[in-house]
């Protein structure tokens, strides 16, 4: 007879998870409240009800909590430009083609590229008034950029396409993080740059 119990491995995870989610959920609700240099990490796991070691099993320190979705969302674009540059396969040495499919991937997904607008909303405005968030926002950027070139070189991408295309692609994310009206018009100002780019293109082969 199969025992109705769960695994303890499974059982475990979930376990781990609810305190991430706790983490995170408290983290964004004192950042909302008095902003990012106001809050402490003890406060933090005080409101999520954990220790100050469970917080740092998740999170180096409080800045990592407002990025925790981050590796969650060059996933879920870097599976889209899979997609889209396989449609386009080979992109060989087509920039044209690469930005298209940079593009199509990363365009695609929600209002504020988050399932949470309320901390989209709150991330937003912290970045924006905390120059030291900014950097580090853009930084990870950058080292996260390599999950891209990876899914455009093996749909036939040549690495230096595959390298120039993504780090148009982070410039265009920097200018949207500058002109957007708020997180829910982050994707429409993403769009912008990136057809500003092909505009600029079409001008210079007219």
């Amino acid at each position: 007879m199969e025992s109705s119990q769960p695994a303890p491995a499974s059982l475990h995870a979930r376990k781990r998870q609810k305190a991430r989610a706790a983490i995170v959920a408290a983290a964004y609700d004192l950042f909302a409240e008095r902003g990012f240099d106001a809050v402490t990490v003890t406060e933090i796991a005080e409101r999520a009800e954990v220790g100050r070691t469970t917080f740092f099993r998740y999170f180096g320190d409080k800045q990592e909590v407002l990025f925790s979705e981050d590796a969650g969302l060059v996933e879920a674009i870097a599976g889209r430009l899979r997609e889209a540059a396989a449609a386009a396969a080979p992109v060989g040495d087509s920039l044209d083609t690469a930005m298209a499919c940079i593009r199509e991937a990363v365009t695609a997904g929600p209002a504020g590229w988050t399932g949470d607008p309320a901390r989209a909303a709150v991330l937003d405005r912290l970045l924006r008034q905390n120059p030291d968030l900014k950097a580090r926002h853009l930084l990870k950027q950058h080292l996260q950029a390599e999950h891209l070139v990876t899914a455009l070189t093996e749909c036939g991408a040549t690495r230096p396409t595959a390298v120039l295309a993504t780090q148009v692609m982070i410039a265009c994310l920097h200018t949207a993080m500058e002109v957007a009206e708020g997180p829910a018009d982050f994707p429409a100002a993403m769009d912008r740059a990136l057809r500003q780019l092909g505009a600029l293109r079409d001008e210079r082969d007219a």
